[in-house]
């Protein structure tokens, strides 16, 4: 009897894990080889002190955004975007009902938000919230991750996942979906403010994610997180929408990205790539079936910390590292005068540094 139950058992956990539906439909592909933290991103230790400002149990201040006054805008997932002025004073602002992740100023002052619940949204000075794009060619912005502002006043943002909404599964539960499916369904957005025209202008990235505008204004570079890489997209010219490859073979998952001084642009790489993933990448089959395992036991973000700067080529300038994941997740990286300042998915402070340009000495303290 006991057999019998165990081999009735077996039989449905078998099934369970061959047959059971799931929300994704893999499809494969060849991860590139992973050199891991070798050469350019050999491991270190120089992000590994920071001076901490803690938030009072607020979570995931994933993005940052300078006014002219210098005052920190940082976005958190309690839909909170609230500001540090220059005395460390930190101010509630505005709350936009939703998950508010890449946030930047436009010349007018106003910041542009991409909402991951709401689409692309804009806030005045006095806070009052305005929709912008919710859909763009007939097709819902589900996942409104990073944008940017090109200096024309034309906005550009990733919608990370046109297939799994980051509402209805969570950002972190639609980034793992999607990542895992591998299905081509995040796409880069160009919105003109004066004719209020929202047009997809390039399409098919695994899971579309930081945005910034080249130094020159003549690309769009955007991490695409499933494809451990950075592409510049052309905005301008004959070969507008097309994209190159900037760097790839990334060692972990990158997540936003932003100009930094000197013709640098900085970047946050969320997590180390995950060795079962790139295995299985070649096997639709097989990744289902680690979707139908328990969450505990599928892939999923380390506590790790580490922020990169390239050049316009795609050349390692600097690569600061914290093994140990005092402050983990790191999602990117932002220059104010001589600090760096760094975000992270979630993480309930912020975090700041010297800019490495100067120093990697720093304090670890508390606020």
């Amino acid at each position: 009897m006991i057999k019998k139950s165990l081999f009735s058992l077996l039989a449905t956990l078998v099934v369970y894990l061959l047959a059971w539906p799931v929300e994704i439909d893999p499809v494969a592909w060849q991860a590139p080889e992973n050199l891991g933290y070798t050469q350019d991103f050999a491991q270190n230790q120089q992000l590994s002190q920071l001076h901490r400002i803690e938030l009072d149990g607020a979570i995931g201040p994933e993005d940052y955004a300078l006014d002219a006054q210098q005052n920190i805008y940082f976005s958190l997932a309690s839909g909170d975007i609230k500001y540090i002025d220059s005395s460390g004073e930190i101010h509630d602002w505005v709350n936009t009902g939703g998950r508010p992740l890449g946030i930047e100023f436009d010349a007018q002052g106003n910041l542009i938000v991409a909402d991951a619940f709401k689409g692309l949204l804009k806030i005045d000075v006095k806070g009052k919230i305005e929709t912008l794009v919710t859909t763009v060619d007939g097709i819902d912005v589900n996942y409104a991750d990073d944008v940017d502002i090109s200096d024309n006043g034309k906005i550009y943002f990733s919608d990370a996942s046109t297939k799994f909404h980051a509402q209805k599964y969570g950002t972190y539960g639609a980034s793992l979906l999607d990542i895992n499916e591998h299905g081509g369904h995040g796409r880069l957005i160009e919105y003109d403010p004066k004719s209020k025209i929202a047009v997809t202008l390039a399409s098919g990235f695994n899971f579309a994610n930081g945005v910034t505008m080249s130094h020159d204004n003549q690309w769009v570079l955007m991490n695409e997180t499933g494809h451990y890489r950075i592409l510049k997209i052309a905005v301008t010219g004959a070969n507008r929408g097309q994209y190159q490859v900037l760097i790839d073979g990334l060692p972990g998952f990158p997540d936003n990205i932003n100009q930094g001084s000197n013709g640098l642009y900085w970047f946050g790489m969320v997590s180390p790539r995950s060795q079962a993933l790139d295995m299985l990448s070649g096997s639709s089959f097989a990744r289902k079936i680690v979707q139908r395992l328990p969450a505990f036991m599928r892939p999923k973000a380390q506590h790790f910390g580490h922020v990169v700067a390239i050049d316009g080529e795609g050349v390692v300038k600097h690569n600061l590292q914290d093994p140990l994941g005092m402050y983990g997740q790191t999602t990117g990286a932002l220059e104010v005068g001589d600090q760096l300042y760094i975000s992270s998915l979630h993480e309930t402070a912020l975090a700041k540094t010297l800019n490495p340009n100067f120093s990697h000495t720093t304090i670890v303290t508390q606020e």
